[in-house]
């Protein structure tokens, strides 16, 4: 998994690609946190994400309970399996999907 962030004013850009799982949340968990501390709009493009497993929807819950606080959160450009699993998870109706 590699993440390529961009700040514009108080919004970040997360671009992600490979896989999000067992092996790479922690990574992705810890560069979240030094992150989002001053962010009002947290963007997710998810247009070279291959995979998400159960430890990156955790990532994510995270991350949108944080962003409720402190702004708006959504996820963008995401690829149609990746979308299956959101949609059987129910996280369809957490996320801002676009």
């Amino acid at each position: 998994m590699d993440i390529k962030k961009t700040n514009h004013d108080n919004s970040l850009i997360v671009g992600i690609s490979g896989k999000i799982d067992t092996a790479s949340a922690p990574k992705f968990e810890q560069e979240l946190k030094n992150s989002i501390n001053d962010c009002t709009e947290l963007i997710f493009d998810f247009a070279e994400v291959e995979y998400i497993s159960s430890a990156g929807l955790r990532v994510l819950l995270s991350a949108q309970k944080t962003m409720n606080r402190q702004g708006s959160m959504k996820l963008i450009n995401v690829r149609k399996n990746v979308m299956g699993i959101f949609e059987v998870t129910g996280f369809t109706n957490i996320l801002n999907i676009e």
